[in-house]
């Protein structure tokens, strides 16, 4: 991101989405003031031009993550979970909120469809936010019981639940029933084809609802595929190890 200074805001957008996130919290217009330079944006905001050029190339450095999935032990791949996927998504709806509000407003007469997605995206919100809870407080924490007995060969203390399985399949009918939702998001807007008449706002509105259903398919990949799996496995190893009922 050389001689950033001297690009317009919108272009910076243009080139990468998600250095919106630094023009929102800085309160830098992307959109209807996308054609200032990035010098006089932030000269008329009284910000300080080089900690927003810092803060927009850490975005640029950021590269995508090389993991071996299956090679981690359970209670990291939880912890990866809960720090790189759950904290994602409660950092990205607040802001993708924002943006719809902002569409319907602005565009909701000529694209009628906003609201349908803003309705299914604040319903998402709410599911979201609870299932992720539920996760953090029950499920994980019961698997990181049972990786902390396996490994230290104790006797695990049972859980309220029952089998962990219990808990999982609760979990995989709220994954389906998300990734269905964002399916349907995708179908209503044509694979995130942005109209012809969109903004900026507009543009960087599909394109995150874009990367949020992709991290979102991620996020569940990596339970649904990895973690509850072995989870399950786990259990029943530890139960025939010390012959006791979950």
């Amino acid at each position: 991101m050389e001689n950033l200074r001297k690009k317009t805001v919108g272009s910076i957008v243009a080139a990468d989405y998600r250095t919106a996130s630094v023009f929102e919290k800085n309160g830098i217009d992307f959109c209807c003031k996308g054609n200032t330079e990035l010098s006089k944006a932030c000269e008329s905001r009284n910000i300080d031009s080089e900690q927003v050029v810092k803060e927009l190339n850490a975005i640029g450095e950021k590269q995508t993550e090389s993991i071996e999935f299956n090679s981690l032990s359970l209670d990291s791949l939880a912890n990866y979970i809960e720090v790189k996927h759950h904290r994602y998504v409660r950092n990205t709806m607040p802001q993708l909120q924002t943006f719809l509000e902002k569409l319907c407003h602005v565009h909701g007469q000529r694209h009628p469809e906003l609201k349908q997605i803003k309705e299914l995206f604040d319903d998402g919100v709410n599911k979201l936010t609870s299932h992720m809870k539920k996760e953090e407080l029950i499920l994980f924490p019961y698997v990181r019981k049972l990786y902390e007995s396996r490994r230290n060969a104790t006797n695990p203390e049972p859980s309220q639940f029952g089998s962990v399985q219990n808990p999982i399949n609760a979990m995989e009918i709220e994954h389906e029933t998300e990734g269905n939702r964002f399916s349907e998001i995708r179908s209503i807007t044509g694979n995130y084809t942005i109209p012809e008449d969109a903004c900026t706002t507009y543009k960087v509105t599909y394109w995150m609802l874009k990367e949020f259903e992709e991290d979102l398919h991620i996020h569940i990949h990596l339970e649904n595929n990895i973690l509850f799996p072995k989870a399950i496995e786990l259990e029943k190893f530890i139960l025939h190890e010390f012959d006791y009922e979950a």
